[in-house]
């Protein structure tokens, strides 16, 4: 039986916690504008415009993944509404498009990897911004395939808009990462803290 995400302050997303996603969700896009990134595979940051409004444990407002403990995650990609590349307003249902997502770091989406989600998702009624429901797409991603080394604090997901992979839609959400990982950086840190007062 697979684990699933838990947390011992689960609830339902609140007012303040939306805000903070699109404010996060504002900066990551003007520091995307600003800072050209790098990637192995020359999948561009321009060909995936952050526009998409997403939510990492949509039951869950502490967004944090356990890299140890967690088999999978679930991210819901709700309805969003934006001036496309040609200045004309666009709407993105994600109950109508193509299921075609990658999940996890941005260095690791960037590159053209990520988890791929288990299967198509399921349809659900979530509340929304400002109170309104509205359905939305639930996916459901598998955590050792979405490239997390512990210093994340956002996690990415990246739509395709065809085949190709190299055009889409991107969308992110704040994390906290735990796990294996994380334990080794930090153990690897007061190592060479110790190295250096060794040698003082």
């Amino acid at each position: 039986m697979s684990k699933r995400q838990t947390t011992p302050d689960s609830k339902q997303l609140v007012p303040s916690i939306t805000s903070r996603r699109r404010l996060l969700k504002g900066t990551a896009g003007v520091a995307a504008t600003a800072v050209a990134i790098p990637t192995v595979s020359g999948l561009a940051a321009a060909h995936f415009p952050n526009e998409l409004d997403i939510d990492v444990q949509p039951d869950n407002a502490d967004n944090f993944i356990d890299v140890d403990e967690h088999d999978e995650v679930e991210v819901a990609v709700h309805p969003a509404e934006f001036l496309n590349g040609d200045g004309e307003r666009e709407t993105f249902d994600p109950t109508t498009e193509t299921v075609r997502y990658r999940f996890g770091s941005r260095s690791t989406v960037d590159d053209g990897g990520g988890a791929r989600p288990e299967g198509d998702g399921d349809v659900r009624e979530l509340d929304g911004h400002h109170g309104e429901s509205h359905e939305a797409l639930v996916l459901t991603f598998p955590v050792d395939e979405m490239g997390f080394d512990g210093g994340e604090e956002t996690a990415w997901l990246y739509w395709e808009r065809d085949e190709s992979g190299e055009h889409g839609y991107a969308g992110m959400d704040s994390v906290s990462i735990y796990g294996t990982d994380i334990s080794n950086r930090g153990f690897v840190k007061l190592l060479q803290q110790l190295m250096t007062w060794s040698m003082e």
